[in-house]
């Protein structure tokens, strides 16, 4: 199956995210925040990326200019719970910068699958 990057500062979802696709036999590695996610790219280029907007260090739409930049065809999607204000919603924007799908948190295992195989089958 592919090799999946999953960048989130939060552990509950980049566990659980992980947990999803392991149990479809994809390999996983996973990122504290943009910055780390890079480095984990470059030491080992995935076949996607999944990334939240909203982290400290470097945020998810510099992620994403640099992933596109490093690896152009790399596909990515881009997933969010918002600022934590409600107010601020940045999925439509990395869907201009470049990500492939977004999911908007919470979201489900079925929607979450649906999203991956779109990009793997892509």
């Amino acid at each position: 199956m592919a090799h999946i990057l999953v960048i989130d500062d939060d552990k509950f979802w980049r566990s659980s995210v992980r947990r999803i696709l392991e149990s479809r036999a994809h390999s996983v590695d996973e990122a504290q925040d943009g910055a780390e996610g890079l480095a984990v790219a470059a030491a080992r280029t995935p076949d996607l990326v999944i990334t939240d907007v909203f982290m400290p260090n470097r945020d998810g739409i510099e992620t994403l200019i640099e992933l596109r930049r490093l690896f152009p065809a790399l596909r990515v999607i881009a997933m969010s719970g918002g600022d934590g204000s409600g107010v601020m919603n940045l999925l439509d924007d990395m869907e201009t910068l470049g990500a492939v799908q977004t999911l908007p948190k919470p979201f489900t295992p079925k929607e979450l699958m649906a999203a991956v195989n779109a990009c793997l089958l892509t």
